[in-house]
Parts: structure tokens; C-alpha cells; sequence
């Protein structure tokens, strides 16, 4: 059987027209593009914000105080935590039986020139936060209470007894907005 003159021309035109699509799908998907990548990670930690108090637990245990006595003791703070911070100081749970103005309370904190508080032992306002200031990362500060007894105190002090608690808190800095840092 012999091809005819138009099967023949079909033939020439089909053949390298399938011969085309053929290569060009071949060229598609062989992928044949360049390309390049890089890739980095991101780690991030939360700071800690701590502080040690070197009478943490215990009780500044003054007995037997007459008129005219006056005694003291020191609580140093340190921040130990990794977050610059400020320090406030409070008072809770106060009583105290002495007449006013029997029993003064004097609380003060080093290198600062004038007290916290000065006044009747347990009189200072609960709702009241001292602020002590910044306690940057590795720093102390030293308060110090220092409880006297007037010499004019009378008699209707004898006996009595007097208690408060001290909470400090230290708060983070303000947030604040920067650049990380690239290591390797």
C-alpha cells in the first residue's frame, strides 16, 4: 500500500512537530533552572528578673527594749537575676500595743540622705510602696530599720509588744525595642 501525496505531507508536517513538543516538554520538566538557597534560625530566651535578701525568712527579734534604747539591723538586697529592675518596699500585718509615740522606726537605705520612713513602729500606711530605687543586674542595697524607745516613754509601755512584716518586690524595667544579636 503506498501512501498518497496528502498522507505524505501530513506525514512531513506531524513529525517534526510531535519531534518539537516533544523536546520542549523534555526541556520543561527537566527543570533545567538555577537556583540558590540560604537558611538561618532564630532563638529566643526570656530573662530572669531575681533578688536575694540576706534576712530572707528571718526576724529582726528585738527584746527587753527600756527608754532610751535604740537598736538596729541591716537587710541587703542584691539583684541575681538577668533583668535590670526597680525595688519597692512595703509593710503588712502590723500591731503594736505601745502607746503613740513610744516606739519610733527609722528605716532608711544606703546612700540615701533622708529616710524612708520615720515614725511610729507599724504607723507606716500597708498601701504605701517605698520605692528604693534601681536594682540593676549584680547590684545591692542595704536598708537599714533602727527601732528606738523615747527616754520620755512612761510606764504604760512596759510588757507591751509590737510586729510587722517587710515584703520587698522588685519590678522589670520598662519593655523597651532594639536589635538581637547574630552569633555563629
Amino acid at each position: 500500500m503506498t501512501a498518497t501525496p496528502a498522507t505524505a505531507t501530513r506525514r512531513k508536517v506531524l513529525v517534526p512537530l510531535a519531534t518539537l513538543l516533544v523536546a520542549g516538554a523534555v526541556t520543561v520538566g527537566s527543570g533545567a533552572t538555577f537556583t540558590s538557597q540560604t537558611a538561618h534560625s532564630a532563638a529566643v530566651t526570656s530573662g530572669t528578673l531575681s533578688h536575694t535578701n540576706s534576712q530572707n525568712g528571718l526576724k529582726l527579734n528585738i527584746t527587753g527594749i527600756k527608754p532610751g534604747d535604740t537598736r538596729s539591723g541591716t537587710v541587703t538586697l542584691t539583684n541575681d537575676g538577668n533583668l535590670d529592675s526597680t525595688l519597692a518596699l512595703s509593710e503588712s500585718a502590723d500591731s503594736s500595743g505601745f502607746a503613740a509615740g513610744d516606739l519610733k522606726l527609722v528605716i532608711s537605705q544606703s546612700g540615701v540622705a533622708t529616710p524612708l520612713y520615720t515614725g511610729d513602729f507599724g504607723g507606716q500606711d500597708n498601701a504605701v510602696k517605698m520605692d528604693l530605687g534601681a536594682l540593676n543586674v549584680g547590684r545591692s542595697t542595704t536598708v537599714t530599720f533602727t527601732v528606738s524607745m523615747p527616754t520620755t516613754a512612761g510606764n504604760v509601755n512596759q510588757g507591751k509588744s509590737a510586729a510587722a512584716t517587710y515584703t520587698y518586690v522588685t519590678t522589670q524595667n520598662a519593655g523597651d525595642t532594639g536589635l538581637g544579636s547574630w552569633i555563629s
